[in-house]
């Protein structure tokens, strides 16, 4: 009778662990910072993608105030900002062999800096240091049209190109991917 009501016990536990993760996932779209995804598709249906979670603006001074100049910067929110490429690339001329890695930037105010880690699955504040960085590459800033109120990472697609842009406040930050 005692194994029983053990038993009873285990299954109650993981029965609300389990929904309390279900409840948990389904909350991620309802946080401050939801969910986003980009992606980008090469001629040979190969291609990029990128996981992040999407902030506010909500008025804040952003590039030198909430994001502080010339230091790493998580990209997003919450969970770390995932690149998966199913193909070996180019980003900014330096080479990045398919697989899943984390992304950060050190936005300046006239220039950025990509940063693909090579570790992934930590919180998105959780730099893992220079040691893990695959490549470091340089983007190209401009403003944006107007004020971008959700920071967005996207994809502009030209021939066998691939242009991701992150855009947030006034700021454009772009780079260049294309297959090896």
């Amino acid at each position: 009778m005692k194994k029983f009501a053990f038993l009873v016990a285990v299954l109650f536990v993981a029965s609300v662990i389990a929904s309390a993760q279900m409840s948990m996932d389904n909350d991620k779209a309802k946080r401050p910072s939801p969910p986003a995804s980009a992606e980008c598709k090469f001629s040979d249906g190969k291609g990029v993608k990128v996981d992040y979670s999407s902030p506010r603006a909500k008025g804040r001074k952003i590039f030198g105030g909430l994001v502080p100049y010339g230091q790493v910067w998580r990209t997003g929110a919450n969970e770390a900002t995932t690149f998966v490429t199913d193909a070996d690339v180019v980003v900014g001329g330096q080479n990045v062999p398919a697989g899943s890695y984390t992304i950060f930037t050190v936005p300046e105010a006239d220039k950025w800096t990509l940063v693909i880690s090579k570790k992934t699955g930590e919180w998105g504040t959780d730099y893992p240091g220079p040691g893990e960085d695959l490549v470091r590459v340089p983007m190209n800033v401009s403003k944006t049209a107007g004020p971008v109120e959700n920071f967005t990472i996207g994809f502009f697609q030209s021939g066998g190109k691939c242009t991701l842009h992150a855009e947030w406040e006034n700021t454009r930050a772009t780079v260049d991917i294309t297959k090896t």
